[in-house]
């Protein structure tokens, strides 16, 4: 087991805020409002169209106080959310794509992150991209961890959860914003917004906003960044019933990766445990060391994000919107494999989407109704090149897996309808979903010099159409002006994944599977997509200074990438595994968040969430059948918990938070077992008009692992992972940032 250090601060801590029951401010609409002088951090949230609150808003106060780890990803923003466990390698917001986020249990890759409804994706790994965004450009975050809205643009599903992001609109105002962070381990960030505001007569208005930031690693040689981002943002009215808005986004990032630990580096004892552990600085010429050279394990990453939202209001309560919008990804990861004796492999991503959203809303006897039709085109192409490792370096030696390429298709219709029948409100929505995926011609790498391509018919790969119906039901019910009742279900998918890994099963083996007469197609004929129903059941109180909202969730998942055996393929005398849709498992738990505002200048909170996500069934791996049955998801927490209090006096303010991460496990059986964790955190600001009046100063410094806490922070496994196919990132050490800022 992992241990982890603890100190009595910490315990004396937890105590007091249990005591005090505090927890974040949520709003809803149709209870009475409660004047108090907190600024509200999370509110209840709903789609156009909709009568019944389903999600929960981060508001932009609750961004703002979030803050490095919230500045550049999503995910460490909507960290403070009941139900959302989103662990990261570094404390600053800077590392790509190896953060460990869950959603009630499941991973984030499996759902949806949008833009104004326009969806953000990509492959190898599947799922969101979370890290394009300066965050002080949006205004909030809604989060859908139950049901997911029908309008909500889905790219690869929504098993787990949706969200979207609302940007910043420029408003009628001119104005401007000048930021500058610095830390430990000389990290800087810099970020600048200026507002033109209402430039003429027709009300044109236009924002725009950029960004550098870039630390060394706190573990290891090596960057995180340069990371360079630019938005604008245009609003244009047309006429008085007709409004474009358009929106760019643009972010480069280079970064050098944190190197991933086994669990007896991480759990082990003795000369085995080194949480320090890293790449190597320099190279020794040996292939088998140099594999973890910390310059052969880094990556680039591009991407370019537009669109635009085109509203027609011919009268009050009918509007025609239209969504087109582009998409490129370009990036090229480097790491070190032990295959060949140690080499080098590249992965790329070349991914261009454009798509449209079109939708047509009315209101008609007291019933409101949404009709909605989502398009979209992708061009993917997703390699890897294997490098040999060299006495002067690198040197081609060909492909290694063309993954995935061609041309995929969405089509998806939908349509809501929502309506109140006094203290009732309802709403009902239905999705209808079609990917098509695209044929893939085989090919492996010839000899010396050239390794040129050699087309193999046996990896080549048909084009398939999944398609899925999806229901969603909403209620709510007002007891009384402060207490409301809610329930909403909905039935969530996630599209075809990981293709990488049974493409690289398979030609590990190839010899072996065309002995047994079985083809790649083959392995992917059992490719489906994963499907899910969850159910939430929830209260909502709020009383002049206290605030409670408990949520029950129920979910039942089917057709789960799951690992399976081949008796057909025998490898070293056992049966081969890889992955097929088949796998089921249940989710239940309980979500609360419970506010205390004790006066003006003092609030209290607490959510805690009791999750429980295990398999219906044992798991099989290399025809040995697995005690999984029952058995807690891998890397979920059946406990997790976040505290605190936010105290102002004057312009100072001061914001201490706990955070408990529960026991988790690296592997299906529980052999690999990482210890709970309780983190503090602590935030002084001070903000003031005094020293120039009509403009706001603002300082604030940040310490994150208060008490320098060693823990492991991400467990990088799929659902169903063996013991030793884990990899572990330790959390950040203790580390201080300082923010100064001006608003104009």
């Amino acid at each position: 087991m992992y241990s982890r250090r603890s100190s009595p601060v910490q315990a004396a801590l937890v105590i007091q805020c249990l005591a005090w029951s505090g927890a974040y401010a949520q709003e809803t609409i149709t209870l009475e409002t409660i004047e108090v002088g907190a600024e509200r951090i999370l509110t209840p949230t709903k789609q156009a169209e909709e009568t019944v609150y389903t999600g929960a808003a981060l508001t932009t106060r609750g961004i703002e106080i979030q803050g490095a780890k919230a500045a550049m990803q999503v995910w460490g923003a909507i960290d403070l959310l009941p139900g959302v466990s989103a662990e990261q390698p570094d404390s600053r917001g800077l590392g790509v794509e190896q953060s460990s986020v869950r959603l009630r249990g499941v991973r984030s890759s499996l759902g949806t992150l949008t833009v104004e409804g326009v969806p953000n994706y990509g492959g190898n790994p599947i799922g969101p991209r979370d890290s394009l965004y300066d965050l002080e450009n949006m205004e909030s975050i809604s989060v859908y961890k139950g049901a997911a809205p029908a309008d909500i643009g889905t790219g690869v599903g929504t098993r787990g959860g949706a969200i979207v992001l609302h940007p910043k609109w420029p408003g009628e105002e001119a104005g401007a914003a000048l930021s500058q962070r610095l830390g430990g381990n000389d990290f800087t960030r810099t970020h600048a917004r200026l507002e033109s505001g209402r430039l003429n007569a027709s009300g044109t208005r236009i924002a725009g906003a950029a960004s550098y930031s870039e630390a060394d690693k706190w573990r290891g040689p090596g960057d995180l960044g340069p990371r360079i981002n630019a938005n604008l943002a245009l609003v244009q009215p047309v006429s008085e019933d007709l409004e474009l808005k358009l929106w760019l986004n643009h972010n480069d990032q280079e970064q050098h990766l944190y190197r991933a630990l086994t669990y007896a580096q991480v759990a082990g004892a003795g000369a085995d445990l080194d949480l320090d552990l890293d790449f190597n600085a320099r190279r020794t010429g040996n292939a088998a060391d140099d594999i973890h050279y910390y310059d052969y394990n880094r990556g680039a990453y591009l991407n370019t994000d537009l669109l635009s939202v085109l509203t027609y209001r011919p009268s009050s309560d009918t509007r025609f919107t239209l969504k087109p919008y582009y998409a490129n990804e370009d990036a090229k990861i480097l790491q070190g494999t032990t295959a060949s004796g140690g080499r080098v492999q590249e992965r790329n991503r070349d991914i261009e989407r454009w798509g449209l959203i079109a939708e047509a809303g009315t209101e008609f006897q007291g019933i409101s109704a949404l009709l909605g039709y989502h398009y979209e085109h992708t061009d993917m192409e997703i390699t890897s090149e294997n490098y040999a490792i060299t006495r002067t370096g690198l040197s081609y030696r060909g492909y290694g897996v063309l993954a995935t390429t061609g041309t995929t298709h969405i089509h998806s219709p939908y349509a809501k309808l929502a309506g109140r029948l006094g203290a009732l409100n309802w709403q009902a929505g239905l999705k209808y979903f079609q990917f098509q995926d695209a044929a893939s011609d085989g090919y492996t790498t010839g000899g010396a010099p050239d390794y040129a391509l050699v087309r193999a018919s046996d990896l080549d790969r048909e084009a398939r159409s999944h398609d899925i119906w999806l229901p969603s039901l909403g209620l709510s019910y007002d007891l009384t002006p402060e207490t409301q009742l809610y329930a909403s279900y909905g039935r969530g998918f996630i599209r075809p994944y990981s293709y990488m890994p049974i493409i690289n099963t398979y030609s590990s083996n190839r010899a072996r599977f065309q002995a047994a007469g079985v083809t790649l197609n083959e392995l992917f004929a059992g490719y489906d997509m994963e499907e899910s129903d969850t159910l939430d059941l929830g209260l909502r109180f709020r009383g002049e200074r206290f605030e409670i909202m408990p949520t029950l969730f129920f979910g039942q998942y089917r057709n789960l990438l799951t690992s399976v055996s081949d008796s057909r393929v025998l490898v070293n005398g056992k049966p081969v595994s890889y992955q097929q849709n088949i796998g089921e498992a249940t989710g239940y738990g309980l979500e609360l968040a419970i506010n205390a505002y004790v006066s003006d200048a003092l609030t209290l909170y607490l959510n805690p969430t009791y999750t429980r996500l295990t398999y219906d069934t044992d798991l099989t791996y290399q025809g040995t059948t697995l005690d999984t049955k029952g058995k807690q998801v891998v890397d979920t927490p059946e406990w997790m918990a976040r505290a605190g209090l936010i105290y102002r006096i004057g312009g100072f303010e001061l914001r201490p938070v706990l955070r408990y991460l529960g026991e988790r496990h690296g592997d299906s059986r529980h052999a690999e077992s990482i210890d709970a964790v309780l983190l503090a955190d602590l935030t002084l600001s001070y903000s003031t008009e005094r020293l120039w009046p009509g403009r706001t100063l603002k300082a604030s410094l940040e310490l994150t692992n208060l008490f320098d806490e060693d823990y492991v922070a991400v467990i990088n496994a799929s659902d169903d992972s063996q013991g030793g196919s884990a990899s572990y990132y330790p959390g950040a050490p203790f580390t201080a940032m300082l923010t100064l800022g001006i608003e104009l």
